[in-house]
């Protein structure tokens, strides 16, 4: 099993940045897909982009493609999402998932997740 914790999350203008890390626990982080995903207030959780075990596949929604970036340290055990010119429909609750397989990321059915950090971006 793996445990996952979110920080990073805040309040940024539109145009701003963020970047959030996700702390996952155990010796295995290695063996593990990771992905991030969002849940706007009145909207349903939506996928925002996956990467494979050795960082060696990315995939990213189109909604954030060219603004935000992926990357994971396995030896900190920590996947981290930078974000970049954040609009105001960027804004909220963040969640790391992972999964040792790398579809159940892309369909939306991993099986860890975090508690989600909260992202608000003004206009």
């Amino acid at each position: 099993q793996v445990q996952l914790v979110e920080s990073g999350g805040g309040l940024v203008q539109a145009g701003g940045s963020l970047r959030l890390s996700c702390a996952a626990s155990g010796r295995t982080f290695n063996s593990y897909n990771m992905g991030w995903f969002r849940q706007a207030p009145g909207k349903e959780r939506e996928f925002v982009v996956s990467i494979s075990r050795n960082g060696g596949a990315t995939y990213y929604a189109d909604s954030v493609k060219g603004r935000f970036t992926i990357s994971r340290d396995n030896a900190k055990n920590t996947v981290y999402l930078q974000m970049n010119s954040l609009r105001p429909e960027d804004t909220a609750v963040y969640y790391c998932a992972a999964d040792t397989r790398y579809a159940a990321i892309g369909a939306g059915t991993p099986n860890y997740w975090g508690q989600g950090t909260q992202v608000t971006v003004s206009s």
